[in-house]
């Protein structure tokens, strides 16, 4: 039976413990006897042997991060083929752990958060966090020397002595469907929502070129092809900025919010509004005005990345921001009457914890402010750590954002592992789809059919839509349906069938072909 043996240190001493583990042991918690200070370390090692034709799943750092299975002697990629100067410039590794976990780049070597698995056929491993409060729990593997490494990543973080929760685990092995029924059992998570939302989205026909015309002719162009009770959500480009949120960019919507919303509802549809709450672009008047409201490191404001004018992530100690922010809430779901928010880039919330909190527990505490803000509204979440929006959020991205085209330029491959790229979406939406109806329902991002503005093949199209549909709990478009082909209105229809009808969709053993049941047929898709 192997040990799992563990080794925790603050500033003032360290202790160890160890505990037998087999792969269905359920829920096992270890603590620590660790004297008061700041916490050093905290770690675990288990021995964990992988077969040669098992597959192994590492859950990324955040929604955005590419996550698929990966081989015995796969290798994780990082940053370290991008020059220093491109990586910096751009702020290139703010937008996913590179900050703060070490990539090997070495065959066999993968990390990952919060939970992992190790597949053979149709039978799973499982080991997941029951807790992440004290710190996310960082799964190491090498397949080379067969050892599962557990970090908790909780330094810096003041410990007032007495036992320390090291790790809270859940192992479970069996079925897909068993091993995570198991896991959110013990949890005690159950999604805010069972309901499906279809719908349209701006942003992959618009963009930022959005102007109250523009919306009221999308909302024109769907109407008598989305159904009733359909999400109709505007994306960026509504704000003057980004970070100032309390009214839309006077040129582009000059008139009433509340009276764009009122349209939408009188065509049947939900009103949807895109925010990104917890960061500023260095061009807002936020952030000119109020640079005491910026999360500062080593004193200096922390860039989360280089989108925009570049932005920056807001501090949610700041008495003043969380007042901001209440107060925009309130005028997007109260005022102007928006009935769902889209809420992006999250990680800017907790690029780092302190004396008081760990990174997690940081990010856990946004979650719940968003939450507590939104009141009953609707959230969708998008660029957030995926375990701390367990259960908080109606709806949440499970992978990067697609493209209009299959896998971006070859250039732009090189980058991290939060790039667009519709082939990652894809892969991601299959490889976290056990998250769906289990802790959110889960959002794969839009799907296309038309034919301008858009590169990808017919059958891409075809594959990206069909695995959304069966993947998900809202399946959005950018497309104006009024604009299809009748060839393109009957797919139309068809996945619409699919996302609410299909049965027992399942992924075979290969990661490359999909089963589905409908209207009591069989049918497959082969990926890739």
């Amino acid at each position: 039976m192997p040990e799992l043996r563990c080794h925790g240190a603050t500033d003032a001493g360290a202790a160890q413990a160890c505990v037998q583990v087999t792969p269905q042991s359920g829920c096992v918690r270890m603590t620590l006897p660790l004297p008061e200070g700041t916490l050093r370390s905290v770690e675990a090692e288990l021995p964990w042997a992988m077969e040669s034709d098992e597959k192994l799943f590492m859950n990324g750092y955040q929604t955005w991060t590419y996550c698929p299975e990966l081989g015995k002697r796969s290798i994780q990629r990082g940053l370290k083929r991008v020059p220093g100067f491109i990586k910096n410039g751009f702020a290139l590794d703010r937008y996913g752990d590179y900050h703060f976990v070490d990539y090997s780049e070495k065959r066999g070597e993968s990390h990952g958060f919060s939970y992992c698995y190790f597949r053979r056929g149709g039978t799973y491993r499982l080991i997941a966090s029951l807790d992440e409060t004290p710190g996310y729990t960082i799964f190491h593997y090498s397949s080379r020397q067969g050892v599962l490494r557990l970090t908790r990543d909780c330094a810096g973080v003041c410990h007032g002595g007495g036992n320390y929760p090291a790790f809270s685990l859940f192992f479970a092995q069996g079925t897909e469907a068993e091993v995570f029924d198991a896991w959110f059992e013990a949890l005690g998570i159950r999604p805010r929502t069972q309901e499906k939302l279809w719908g349209y989205s701006s942003w992959y026909n618009r963009y930022q070129a959005i102007t109250q015309q523009a919306i009221r002719q999308d909302l024109s162009g769907c109407a008598g092809m989305m159904p009733a009770g359909s999400l109709f959500q505007i994306d960026d480009g509504w704000e003057p900025k980004i970070g100032d949120w309390l009214e839309p960019d006077a040129q582009k919507f000059p008139g009433d919010m509340r009276a764009l919303v009122e349209q939408i509802h009188a065509a049947g549809y939900q009103a949807g509004l895109w925010l990104a709450p917890f960061v500023c672009e260095t061009d807002s008047a936020l952030f000119r005005e109020h640079p005491d409201w910026l999360l500062k490191v080593d004193g200096r404001p922390w860039k989360c990345g280089c989108n925009w004018s570049g932005f920056y992530a807001l501090d949610i100690d700041c008495p003043a921001v969380l007042q901001y922010l209440e107060n925009v809430f309130h005028t997007v779901l109260c005022d102007w009457g928006f009935d769902l928010v889209k809420l992006d880039f999250l990680y800017g919330a907790a690029p780092f914890g302190n004396a008081r909190e760990s990174r997690a527990a940081r990010m856990q505490r946004g979650m719940q402010l968003l939450r507590d803000w939104c009141g009953d509204k609707k959230i969708l979440g998008c660029g957030v750590p995926v375990m701390p929006a367990f259960g908080l959020v109606d709806y949440c991205r499970i992978g990067c954002d697609v493209g209009l085209d299959w896998n971006d330029k070859p250039h732009m491959r090189l980058l991290h592992r939060e790039r667009v790229s519709t082939r990652q979406s894809i892969a991601n939406t299959l490889f976290r789809r056990q998250l769906n109806g289990r802790a959110y329902g889960s959002d794969p991002d839009v799907f296309f059919l038309r034919s301008e503005n858009c590169r990808l093949t017919k059958a891409q199209k075809q594959t990206l839509a069909t695995v959304n549909a069966l993947f998900s709990s809202i399946l959005l478009t950018s497309d104006i349906p009024a604009s299809y082909t009748p060839e393109a209105a009957k797919e139309y229809q068809r996945l619409h069938h699919i996302f609410l009808e299909a049965e027992n969709a399942r992924l075979d053993d290969d990661g490359r072909t999909i089963r589905y049941t409908l209207d009591g047929r069989e049918y497959m898709l082969r990926l890739w």
